[in-house]
């Protein structure tokens, strides 16, 4: 309970009390950075959860959000691993794709270029993969990032606040990737950490109300929450509700989860989606792209989950064709940065799509390099690999 006139920061005993403190360590930074003349400032906040201030970066120009700060309350050093980079500031401030400012003002408003990328299976952390890939080259992506410790099979982050880092720094360099005013969908739910002992309580963590914000704060704007609907009796392999169900005792209720959400978000731009259809430079492909009569007409899409006994966690191949149906072109190239067996890319094959599709697990990548010889036949062998063996196609027959 905060002391009568106290703020939370001074009954913490944090170094950082204020909003003038905070804004002052952060023009520290940019001035050691020599970027103070193009940045400001948006309205500080303190985070007590994790001890730390956030300070948003605006575009001194447009006002437009470029980045953060983020300091440790305690001691008021600038945490580096957690704010934004210089180079992605820099990067930014010259057009927010990655292009420069020469490039960019050199491009016609009347019509844009498609990506030359071809079908592309990587080996490797998606945040070193993505740093080799041309600025606005994907034209939508999708993924469903790895859980939090929610099983066994996903203990990569020693604290939740690493794992949401990691997201952060991965939906940094996608933004560089993705083309002008194009979608960024991503599958999330909340995750229950279960109880090591009876004494203990289970928690569960809104892990999407969090990437919320870091899509926001990375340049993203809001389009849309979709709510993926599971069959009843699809969510209590978790176990939650059973107590209730047996005591039937007020405060024990728990609701069993058969909901995800599918996050929809647009790279931020001065244009209307309208741009990206009239300007697409082949009017046929757009033509081909239009949807049937059997669409999609509310938010919430009933969809049965899909299980692989090759990977602990995938989504249905249906939820993948719906989106990429939705929110990109034929001929478009569709990236899923944690593509685990290569749902996406099957998918999006069966769209007329291109595909990139990472990942770092070595086991899954070969799956995938044998998924897509039933993908696409001898065409297989014109995928690109990196950091992996080409596709051999030699075992299928003409």
């Amino acid at each position: 309970m905060l002391k009568k006139g106290l703020t939370v920061a001074a009954c913490r005993h944090y170094r950082v009390l204020d909003v003038r403190t905070a804004k002052q360590v952060a023009l520290v930074w940019l001035q050691n950075m020599r970027l103070e003349q193009v940045i400001t400032f948006g309205l500080p906040e303190i985070d007590d959860r994790y001890h730390v201030w956030r300070v948003p970066l605006l575009n001194k120009i447009n006002q437009n959000p470029v980045g953060e700060v983020v300091i440790d309350a305690r001691s008021s050093l600038v945490l580096q691993d957690q704010s934004t980079t210089a180079a992605i500031l820099e990067a930014r401030l010259l057009g927010r794709n990655g292009e420069t400012v020469a490039n960019k003002t050199s491009r016609s408003n009347n019509t844009y270029a498609l990506s030359s990328l071809r079908n592309t299976i990587a080996l490797g952390d998606c945040e070193d993969i993505l740093q080799d890939l041309p600025a606005g080259s994907v034209d939508l992506v999708f993924t469903s990032p790895p859980y939090y410790n929610a099983r066994p099979e996903y203990t990569d982050f020693v604290t939740y606040e690493e794992y949401l880092l990691k997201l952060r720094k991965v939906i940094q360099h996608l933004h560089r990737v993705l083309a002008e005013g194009r979608f960024f969908v991503i599958n999330v739910s909340p995750v229950l950490i279960r109880r090591s002992n009876r004494n203990q309580a289970s928690q569960r963590i809104a892990v999407p109300f969090d990437i919320h914000r870091i899509f926001i704060e990375e340049g993203y704007g809001f389009i849309d929450d979709i709510i993926w609907e599971k069959p009843e009796g699809a969510g209590w392999a978790t176990g939650r509700g059973r107590r209730f169900a047996a005591d039937r005792n007020p405060l024990q209720y728990k609701p069993v989860p058969v909901t995800e959400y599918v996050l929809v978000y647009r790279k931020r731009t001065d244009k209307l989606i309208d741009w990206n259809i009239r300007a697409h430079p082949d009017c046929e492909l757009v033509k081909a792209s239009r949807i049937e009569d059997d669409y999609e007409r509310t938010n919430i899409w009933r969809i049965k989950p899909a299980y692989d006994e090759r990977h602990p966690a995938i989504f249905p191949i249906e939820l993948a064709e719906r989106v990429i149906t939705y929110y990109s072109f034929k001929g478009d190239v569709v990236l899923d940065p944690f593509a685990g067996i290569g749902t996406v890319g099957k998918a999006a094959v069966k769209k007329d799509r291109r595909f990139v599709l990472i990942e770092q697990e070595p086991h899954y990548v070969e799956i995938m390099q044998t998924e897509v010889k039933l993908w696409l036949g001898k065409a297989a062998s014109n995928v690109l690999t990196l950091n992996c063996p080409p596709i051999d196609v030699s075992d299928i027959l003409l």
